[in-house]
C-alpha cells in the first residue's frame, strides 16, 4: 500500500509526521508532501505562490521519512500525488492530522477536508483527519488522533476506490469509541467581522449552541470520535425542476 499523507498546516506541523507513522505501523509505503508554509482555509484551492510557473520542491528526510515541502496548496499537492507527479500513484492520500476540527458548514474551507476531496475525484480514497483542540495553548495529543487512525484505516481500505472520510477526535487521553457522523447544520463556531478605516478582521467563538444528535460535533462533545463520509461533487436531481425561461 503506498500512501500520500499532506496537511494544510504546513511541512513542520508535528501532526503531519504523526499521521505519517501512523501509516507507516502498518507497513505502509509512505511519501510526505506538504505546503511549504501554512495553508489554513484554502479549501479545494489549486494555487501556489508562484503563479503558472514551475512549482519548487525542497527535498527533506525527516523522522526517516521522504518529505517534499512546496509552495503550494494541499489540494494541489494532492492532484500532483494522485497524477504520479511525487514519483508513484498513491493507493491513499491521508491529510492532516489538523490542529482543530473539521466539522459542519466549516469543512468548505478547510485544506486538510479539500486534498482528500480532491484525492477522491481522481479515484483516491482518502482520509481527513482532524483533532479537536482549542487554539488556547492546550497541548494536542497526536498520538490520540493517530490511534484513532489506525483503527480508521482498514474500513477505508475496504471501501471502493475514491471514497473519501472525515475523522474528527477528541483531544482526550481516551476516547469513547468511533461513530458514523452527519455534518452539523450549523457550525459551533460564530465568527464575526470588525471593521475600521484600513483594515477586516475576523474573531471567532462558541455559540453555546446544543448540539444536533448524530452530528459530528455532537459525537466530539460526548467524547467519541466522529467519522463522516463526504462526497465532493454532485447534483441534485432536475426532473422536478422549473424550466428556466428564455426568451424566443
Amino acid at each position: 500500500m503506498r500512501v500520500l499523507v499532506t496537511n494544510d498546516d504546513g511541512i513542520d506541523s508535528p501532526g503531519l509526521f504523526a499521521l505519517a507513522r501512523a501509516a507507516r505501523s502498518l507497513g505502509w509505503e509512505v511519501l510526505v508532501a506538504a505546503p511549504s508554509t501554512e495553508a489554513s482555509g484554502t479549501g479545494t484551492s489549486f494555487a501556489s505562490s508562484v503563479g503558472r510557473a514551475p512549482i519548487p520542491l525542497e527535498r527533506r528526510s525527516v523522522d526517516g521519512f521522504e518529505a517534499i515541502a512546496l509552495p503550494g496548496h494541499p489540494s494541489l499537492i494532492a492532484f500532483i500525488g494522485c497524477l504520479g507527479g511525487f514519483g508513484f500513484k498513491p493507493d491513499l492520500v491521508l491529510s492532516g492530522v489538523n490542529l482543530g476540527a473539521n466539522t459542519s458548514v466549516g469543512i468548505l474551507h478547510s485544506g486538510t477536508v479539500g486534498a482528500a476531496l480532491t484525492a477522491g475525484v481522481r479515484g483516491v480514497s482518502s482520509l481527513a483527519v482532524s483533532l479537536d483542540v482549542e487554539w488556547d495553548g492546550t497541548e494536542p495529543l497526536w498520538d490520540t488522533a493517530t490511534e484513532v487512525t489506525r483503527a480508521v484505516l482498514p474500513t477505508l481500505v475496504e471501501m471502493p476506490a475514491g471514497s473519501v472520510l472525515s475523522l474528527n477526535v477528541p483531544n482526550a487521553s481516551t476516547v469513547r469509541g468511533i461513530e458514523w457522523a452527519s455534518i452539523a447544520p450549523v457550525s459551533p463556531y460564530q465568527v464575526r467581522v470588525e471593521v475600521s478605516e484600513d483594515s477586516v478582521r475576523l474573531r471567532g467563538g462558541l455559540t453555546g449552541l446544543e448540539p444536533v444528535p448524530g452530528t459530528e460535533v455532537a459525537w466530539l462533545a460526548d467524547g467519541y470520535a466522529a467519522l463522516t463520509p463526504l462526497h465532493s461533487v454532485g447534483a441534485l436531481p432536475t426532473s422536478d425542476l422549473p424550466s428556466p425561461a428564455w426568451p424566443a
